[in-house]
């Protein structure tokens, strides 16, 4: 029927306009952001799914980081210790030449001189094993949990006191024995203790080198998990360039149509007016 008092072809036409319109500005923002989600409404499970990736991320990341940092640590402790063992190697040169028969009891004590300096080096070198200020090898740490994952559960321990012991605080008290070489029997005593304490740095490095392993491989592994969560948030949460632009292309005809429509609409009264002259 036929009416100039309500324009219903200009109402419903407005409609459209502001839905195309609307959904034309969805796709703007969707292009400019470079995501699928702009607002919770437009996918709210991927939009949770998606921020909870993207937290796992941040904390893969960082925990990439941290097993570097770890392996860096237990590099520098390992330094000390192949020192500690090139050390400890002179001094079981020192002993052998001292158990030798050439040398008199006045030259033993000339050997001992050195062995006896050489004792104070492997406790400075265990002080002296620093990273961030922190002594690795004198004992004082007791253990450091590196996380390297994604949950609180998710560590690498690394037992300090492990890798000193034996020889960090090198001497009589540890070894029970007075290290000297100034005689041929207490040369025979510490040859013992030298090759005892050659096998503890053996130990320790065979240790630290596991751990080094270790925070290596959890390293790599982190780098694959960020990898595929990245693209797992990425199918969730990155816009389709191709498919949104066709959708933009798409609404803005619309957009145009409706705005045609709406003005056609809007002559429909004037036309019916003619029916009065």
């Amino acid at each position: 029927m036929p009416v100039v008092a309500t324009n219903t072809a200009a109402n419903s036409a407005l409609r459209y306009l502001n839905n195309n319109s609307a959904n034309a500005s969805a796709s703007v923002g969707k292009l400019a952001s470079g995501s699928r989600i702009v607002k919770a409404s437009d996918d709210a499970a991927g939009l949770a799914i998606g921020t909870r990736l993207m937290a796992d991320v941040t904390a893969l990341t960082q925990a990439g980081i941290n097993a570097s940092q770890g392996a860096s640590v237990v590099q520098v402790a390992d330094g000390g210790l192949g020192r500690i063992g090139d050390v400890l190697q002179r001094m079981k040169a020192l002993a052998a030449q001292s158990l030798s028969g050439v040398p008199t009891n006045t030259e033993r004590g000339f050997i001992d001189a050195e062995f006896q300096e050489l004792v104070s080096e492997i406790t400075a070198i265990a002080d002296t094993t620093r990273f961030n200020g922190q002594s690795l090898l004198d004992g004082t740490p007791a253990t450091a949990d590196y996380f390297v994952g994604t949950d609180v559960s998710d560590t690498i321990t690394v037992d300090f006191q492990a890798l000193a012991t034996g020889f960090s605080a090198f001497g009589a008290a540890t070894l029970g024995v007075n290290l000297s070489v100034g005689t041929s029997g207490a040369a025979s005593a510490s040859m013992d203790a030298v090759d005892a304490a050659i096998d503890a740095v053996s130990e320790a490095r065979a240790t630290a080198g596991a751990l080094i392993s270790r925070f290596e491989f959890r390293g790599q592994q982190i780098a694959t998990s960020l990898e595929n969560i990245d693209a797992a948030k990425s199918a969730i949460m990155d816009v389709d360039l191709a498919a949104e632009q066709s959708k933009l292309v798409s609404n803005q005809v619309l957009v145009q149509a409706a705005v045609s429509a709406v003005s056609q609409a809007n002559q429909i009264p004037q036309s019916l007016l003619r029916v009065l002259q």
